[in-house]
């Protein structure tokens, strides 16, 4: 016994090391570029794409570049997320010809809130019954002049709004909007009324002879709280099957309103609209689901060039001044709180991109020589800030800047202090 060979005790780690399975170990998974390179990335195919430059050379800057193709893959995208759900498209956000024919032409209908986006509609030939006109508050004439042109449904949110009805024919209809809390739009005046005070309002337009089509709410710009959504979507039909059992009626349609996440954000976009199709799952057949959003549609559309005219290095850093400022270039440039995102335009040259060990070297690379650079208009004054300490290769008079993702209420004619015209907008697909 004692003379028998002995076998040693193989170590835990050993015991281990034999129990796993043979092969190549897995890869550890992939760095992820941060988003600033994810969309620099996207914006150097863009702008290879659409010829940046050679619009650039040939219109001068300022220059905003409307993209149509991205006004369709937009509509392409809510399509798919929320199948069975009409879309229509808040014309405020971007009223452009274009954007309109673009919209038009994928098959979605119009939410509109002034006697100009009427306008703008009817020039580009689109059917205005079935447009919505969401401006709870409106003059007397801007009413009877939409009813004149051919829209029928209106939303209305007070009785007083309800008295300059009274001059119209028999169909038009209306869609009570209501408010909700958690939601902004639930917090300012003339946004809605409570689901608790709907129903004295409903019955007051019975009483008029002012046809009650169904409701609308409207959540607030980027609203990302799936509970918001889904609160609101439920409060409404249970409101729309409350009143059809107490009047005997059927309701025709729920207006969702815009407030949908940005574009860029594809989980909060994701989470919202799962919520969305929950929500909407007990809606009854008969009635017509609507969504109409507008930032979310347009800013994606939308990319702007300017042309650095100045520059000094001051004690919180250094300063590019540019040739359009925030006041000419309407509302392009008012993004979130953290300022929108800003590339010199030789980051966007096409730079191979690699995985692994390249890839963190290209980023080195691309990032190397940045330096925090704040961007303002043409006027050396603080309250034409463009964006804040944005980290930039060295820059000097006569480079260009490129903001992406501007398209949402860019539009809006503005000339400020600074003297700057509004910037031209040039389409394409040419």
């Amino acid at each position: 016994m004692f003379g028998a060979t002995l076998t040693p005790i193989a170590s835990a780690q050993e015991r281990t090391a034999r129990s796993r399975p043979r092969g190549p170990r897995p890869l550890p998974a992939p760095e992820l570029p941060p988003h600033r390179e994810l969309v620099r990335r996207g914006l150097a195919g863009h702008a290879s794409r659409i010829r940046l430059a050679e619009l650039v050379a040939a219109h001068g800057s300022p220059l905003l570049v409307l993209d149509t193709d991205r006004v369709t893959t937009q509509l392409l995208a809510l399509r798919r997320e929320l199948p069975g759900v009409h879309l229509h498209f808040a014309l405020a956000a971007l009223p452009h010809p274009a954007a309109i024919r673009a919209a038009h032409a994928f098959g979605a209908g119009f939410d509109v809130a002034s006697r100009g986006e009427v306008t703008l509609l009817e020039r580009e030939g689109v059917p205005l019954r079935h447009v919505v006109h969401t401006n709870p508050v409106r003059r007397v004439d801007d009413l009877t002049s939409a009813y004149l042109r051919g829209i029928r449904t209106f939303v209305v949110d007070a009785a007083s709004e309800v008295a300059k009805f009274a001059g119209l024919p028999r169909d038009v209809a209306v869609l009570v909007r209501l408010a909700f809390p958690g939601s902004e739009a639930g917090a300012s005046a003339g946004s809605g009324i409570s689901v608790e005070d709907a129903p004295a309002l409903v019955a007051h337009c019975r009483r008029v002879g002012l046809r009650v089509a169904g409701f609308a709410f409207h959540l607030g710009d980027r609203q990302v709280d799936p509970a918001v959504w889904e609160r609101a979507i439920r409060g409404s039909l249970a409101l729309v099957r409350s009143l059809e059992r107490r009047h005997g009626t059927r309701f025709e349609m729920l207006d969702f309103g815009g407030g949908l996440p940005s574009a860029a954000d594809r989980a909060a976009l994701g989470a919202v609209t799962a919520r969305i199709r929950a929500a909407i799952a007990a809606a009854p057949a008969h009635l017509r689901l609507v969504i109409a959003p507008g930032r979310f549609i347009a800013e994606p559309a939308m990319t702007l060039v300017a042309r650095v005219v100045d520059r000094a290095d001051r004690a919180d850093g250094r300063w590019l001044a540019l040739d359009g400022g925030p006041h000419g270039l309407g509302g392009a440039l008012r993004h979130d709180a953290d300022g929108p995102l800003v590339f010199a335009a030789e980051e966007l040259g096409g730079q191979q991109v690699v995985d692994g060990a390249a890839e963190r070297a290209t980023r080195r690379l691309l990032t190397r020589d940045r330096v925090p650079t704040t961007l303002a208009g043409p006027v050396d004054d603080r309250r034409e800030v463009i964006a804040p300490r944005r980290p930039l290769p060295p820059m000097e008079v006569g480079d260009l800047v490129v903001i992406p993702s501007v398209g949402a209420y860019a539009l809006r004619p503005a000339i400020g202090f600074d003297g700057s015209a509004a910037a031209p907008v040039v389409v394409v697909p040419r």
